[in-house]
Order: structure tokens, then sequence, then C-alpha cells
């Protein structure tokens, strides 16, 4: 281990290759996860139904965020293309799955979404967009806020931290500032606002190598600061762990802090956390079709298991709503401590 890592850093590897991003976490010497979870009685995690099918409809995005997990930016070219899309839209309609939760990237990019969500809506389903609020205020994607407010879409949006500094450290310059208008924006449209049905929640993750704080006491302090500062009105804070994956575990090989933050995890597992972790109710596609457990399983190609459909061309919903989940050493990073998910905490 201490001689494969300096290796990569300076040879200025991406860690792009997902079984090698496994490798490293499975070579520390620590208890693997399948342990864990036996060790608290569950032999294998499984899903408990699908109540989320979330699209990644592709990783080409306006910002390249230091803490990214899908390694997006403007360069990457991996864009889901129609004929997956009307997969994905097709299975949705077939099913009784009541949200669907569009990801990326920046999905607000893609040629289709505004297609996407106008027909999900059509269906009566619940839509999720997870937003880098920059995106709002570029010419060609200024009509969003109004657009997903006609369609009563939740907005789900990454804000690192209140405090211009931090945020601009993670996103890039300007980010912060950017953020804050959009936000303000939303807020104009009634969003985040009490009695609208206009839902608007941001996301936080830490900037460094430790777990998240109080998700209840963030909240509170996020609200009265952001109102107080900006005039910002937003319904709830996620908080979210970092996983050790993509652009943080780049980070934390090069900055010396990957077996002690790893052992954080470990040592703060919970089976609490385990039992709402989102791989028990989202279905996960990938933009070129194939299928996971959990976005974070499809950025390390983890496919799901044996005997399982692999394709959202081949999906089977009564044979997907049980199925057991794949598991590997950064599961550690949604089962520490309170839980994390793309909900937030889960414990």
């Amino acid at each position: 281990m201490a001689k494969i890592i300096p290796t990569l850093v300076k040879r200025g590897h991406r860690l792009a290759q997902s079984e090698t991003q496994r490798q490293i976490l499975r070579d520390l010497p620590l208890r693997p996860f399948g342990e864990a979870t036996t060790m608290e009685g569950n032999h294998s995690l499984r899903a408990n139904g699908i109540d989320v099918l979330q699209i990644n409809i592709g990783k080409r995005c306006n910002l390249t965020c230091q803490h990214c997990h899908v390694d997006a930016g403007p360069g990457r070219k991996e864009v889901m293309t129609r004929e997956v899309l009307e997969a994905c839209l097709r299975f949705l309609a077939e099913s009784d799955i009541p949200t669907l939760d569009i990801t990326g990237g920046a999905p607000e990019m893609h040629p289709y979404f505004r297609e996407a969500v106008e027909r999900a809506d059509a269906l009566g389903r619940s839509i999720i967009d997870r937003c880098n609020l920059t995106i709002t205020l570029l010419p060609n994607y200024a009509y969003l806020p109004a657009f997903l407010a006609d369609h009563h879409v939740e907005v789900i949006a990454s804000l690192p931290s209140y405090a211009h500094r931090q945020t601009d450290a993670q996103r890039g310059d300007g980010v912060f500032e950017q953020s804050i208008l959009a936000l303000q924006r939303f807020n104009e449209l009634g969003y985040g606002k009490e009695g609208t049905g206009l839902r608007l929640n941001l996301v936080t993750n830490p900037a460094g190598a430790y777990l998240p704080g109080n998700q209840q006491s963030l909240e509170a302090d996020w609200k009265r600061q952001l109102k107080r500062r900006y005039n910002i009105e937003f319904n709830h804070l996620y908080t979210i762990t970092n996983m050790p994956i993509g652009r943080y575990l780049d980070y934390l090989i090069s900055s010396g802090n990957l077996e002690t933050y790893m052992e954080k995890l470990v040592n703060a597992f919970n089976p609490a956390a385990a039992d709402g972790v989102m791989c028990r109710y989202t279905l996960s596609v990938g933009w070129d079709g194939r299928l996971y457990d959990c976005d974070f399983n499809q950025m390390l190609d983890m496919e799901l298991g044996p005997q399982l459909p692999q394709s959202i061309f081949d999906a089977e919903l009564e044979t997907l709503r049980r199925r057991v989940i794949q598991i590997d050493q950064h599961c550690y990073g949604c089962t520490a401590g309170a839980g994390s998910s793309c909900g937030g905490t889960t414990a």
C-alpha cells in the first residue's frame, strides 16, 4: 500500500479505473464491510422495494468540484442517449415507482432534460432535480427555475457552506456568489417558502477528512445564517459523508489522510444507519443504461449481482425489488455515525 499510492499520485493518476479505487480501499488493514454487517445479523444487505428511480443522465457539468465522486466536468463526454432515456421513462411508466431522481453531472445540460421532466410530471410522479445552482445563471439555462416551479420539481442543491471561502475552495472562484443569486431567484418563485409546495433542499458535505456534524443542529444554524445574511429560505439541509471514491479519494491519498479517514468510518459503523441506506429503496441507472444499487456503486462500476438484469432494457420490477445489494469497503461511508444518503442522514 505504501508503495502503490505515492506512485499513482506522482504520475498524476486520476484513479479513474474503478477497480483500482476499490482495490486501494481493500488493501487497507481494516475489517471488510461484509463482516461488519454479518456481525449485526445482516447476512446480506437487501433492497426493501424501489421507491426511487435515480438516473444519471450524463457526467458533463459546468463545474469541476474538488469533492465530486462522479469526476464530472465540462470535458466529460458521457451523455445518456435518447434510446436509454426512453427505456428509463418506459420502465417508470410501467411501474408504481413514485419518484424520478435526475442527477449528473449537471443534469440540466442534457439535451432532453426538459422532456424527461415533462413526461415524468405527466405520469404523476414526483421529480427531483439535483442542481448545482450555478447552471441556472448561464444564459441557455436561465429558464430553469420557472420551468422547475411549473412542474413542481423538488430541487436538491449542493452548497458546501454558507461561508464564501469554503464554498469557493471546494467548487471554484465565484461559485458562492452565483449560488446565492440562484437561491434568491428560487425563493422569488416560492421555492423554500411555507405553503407553496415547492421544495428546496440544500446538501452540504465536510471540507476535510472528517464526518459531518449533527444534521438537525446544522440545519437550524444554516437557516438562521442564510436568512440573516441573504434573506434566503429553504426546507431542509442534508448532511452527506464524503465517499472515499473519485476526486475525494485523490484528495485523501495526496493529503495522507486515507487510512485515518477510513478508520474513522469503520469505527463509526452504525447498524441502524445501514437499515436506512439509499440502496434499500433506490434503483440507479447509469448514463449508458446499466443498472446499479446506488450512485456510488455506479461510479465504481459495481453492477447488480449475478442472475439480475444488468440493463434498463431488461429491467423487471419484481426481480429487482428484493435484490441483494452489492457491497464493498466504500459502503462504510453511508453507514458511519448517523448515516448518509442522497436524502441526508439515515439513522
